[in-house]
Order: structure tokens, then C-alpha cells, then sequence
């Protein structure tokens, strides 16, 4: 299979994903469905894991070759060239509070560095693709983020600031005392979605796990934008989950700056 024909089959198989993991979801969101805690004291639902097992299911049979890593179920050949990250519901607590902004997120890494990704949410009807050679859409129409004239100007989004330890709080206020004009909290994935859209500026936070940041970086660098850690260097499996992404260049290197991160 050639570079190009691999890259279609790959956004396709993203696509079906997709599909069979937002009909699973959906099929649980709003209803009255036990509710689990994990170890690390984040809910779980049946809705996750159905939906994660289904894509690892549609994945061995399009690539038997290909890793994968999931939030509920584990590692298989984590050491691949070709590795699928999956999250099969990113905000469960939003999911089992009927609130819509939770997604999937779905990446396909090369080498350890994020190639493709998917940020989809089912609830919302909205579903961005991007990476593998392709510039990213949303609902297959074209998107791109959105010039910022300095972070003064621009908005702000992290899912919370619970979620910081001591130092990263400090650094985040030192961010949002120089970008003055908005501050968001509650998107989980969606934040970076609008990024990629054109609806917002900038996405600062920390997050636990690779899944939770492997699909982020195609989507919104193939709409334009820049997504790194706190340092500036590029995401790959083993980065830390610091993570800044922008949609404007010069935005993204004043937010650094004004992070200061030195952890």
C-alpha cells in the first residue's frame, strides 16, 4: 500500500471509529447508567468501555499490525510503528451529568509522535479530522484557527485549575494576567476543538495521559495552529501532558514567555 493510499484508508478507518463510538456513547448519554470509580479516582462507565472495545475491535481488523493504547483497556504492541491512542470519552463527568461538550478522541501515532488525529463529539454533531497529510476539517469541511493580534487579546480555556499542582497554577495566573480578554473553564477536549475552529485562542493545561493529548496536535496544526508543551517542544508519547496549543504563532511564543515554565 502506497504513502497516499495508506493515509486514506487510515482517515477512513477514523472516520468508522467514530461512528461506532458515538453510537455506543449516545446510546448511554442521558440515561440512568452505573457509574464507577477507577484507581486514580476518575469515573468510568459501561459507555466507556463498549465504545473503546469496539474501536480496538474495527482496528486489528483494518491494521492487526498496529498498536493500540486505551484509556480502559490497556496497551497492545505499544511498541509498534504504528500506534492508535484512544479516549473513548474525554470528560466522563460531563457525560454523566447530561452535559454535551464531553468527546472521543482518537489518534494514530508514528514512531511515538502524533500523525492523525480525531476530536468527535457525538452529543454535538461536530467532528474534527486532521493530520495524516491532510489539513484538518470539521464535519469534512475545511477549518482553520484564527489570527489573534497578542495575548492580550485572547481567549483563554483550561478545563479547570483544580486540576494544577502549586506550581503550575502560579504559572497558568502568570498566562492569564497577561491574556486579558477572556478566560474558560469546563471544555474538556472541546476547548481545543473551537482552537482549530477559529472560536478560540488558546488551550493551557495538564493533563494525565497520553490519550488524553495524542489526537490534539494533528487536529490543530493541520488547521494552522501550534500545539506543544510548556517549553515549547513538541508532543510525542512520553511527553509530560503539559500542553499549550494556539492558533496564532506569535500568540503561542508570547504564552510561553509568559508561562515561564521552568518544571
Amino acid at each position: 500500500m502506497g504513502p497516499d493510499a495508506f493515509a486514506a484508508a487510515c482517515i477512513a478507518l477514523v472516520h468508522r471509529l467514530a461512528d461506532a463510538s458515538g453510537e455506543i456513547v449516545l446510546g448511554h448519554f442521558r440515561k440512568n447508567i452505573p457509574v464507577d470509580t477507577k484507581t486514580d479516582a476518575s469515573p468510568v462507565t459501561v459507555a466507556d468501555r463498549d465504545a473503546e472495545t469496539k474501536m480496538r475491535e474495527l482496528i486489528r481488523i483494518a491494521f492487526p499490525a498496529h498498536g493500540v493504547i486505551g484509556e480502559e483497556h490497556g496497551s497492545d504492541n505499544p511498541d509498534a510503528e504504528w500506534v492508535w491512542v484512544l479516549d473513548p470519552i474525554d470528560g466522563t463527568k460531563s457525560f454523566i451529568n447530561g452535559v454535551p461538550l464531553f468527546g472521543t478522541l482518537i489518534a494514530l501515532m508514528h514512531k511515538g509522535v502524533p500523525w492523525l488525529g480525531c476530536i468527535n463529539h457525538p452529543a454535538l454533531k461536530e467532528r474534527w479530522v486532521g493530520g495524516g497529510g491532510q489539513a484538518t476539517t470539521l464535519n469534512h469541511q475545511p477549518c482553520r484557527t484564527r489570527p489573534c493580534p497578542s495575548l492580550k487579546q485572547a481567549t483563554v480555556f483550561t478545563t479547570d485549575v483544580q486540576y494544577f499542582q502549586t506550581q503550575e497554577r502560579a504559572a497558568f495566573e502568570r498566562l492569564g494576567a497577561s491574556a486579558l480578554a477572556h478566560r474558560s473553564g469546563g471544555t474538556d477536549c472541546y476547548g481545543y476543538a473551537l482552537v482549530a475552529a477559529g472560536w478560540a485562542d488558546v488551550v493551557c493545561e495538564h493533563v494525565s495521559q497520553l490519550h488524553d493529548f495524542a489526537a490534539l496536535a494533528p487536529v490543530i496544526e493541520g488547521a494552522g495552529g501550534i500545539v506543544t508543551d510548556w517549553h515549547g517542544r513538541k508532543l510525542k508519547q512520553h511527553s509530560t501532558g503539559h500542553v499549550l496549543a494556539c492558533g496564532d504563532r506569535a500568540v503561542h511564543a508570547a504564552a510561553l514567555k509568559a508561562l515561564d515554565w521552568s518544571g
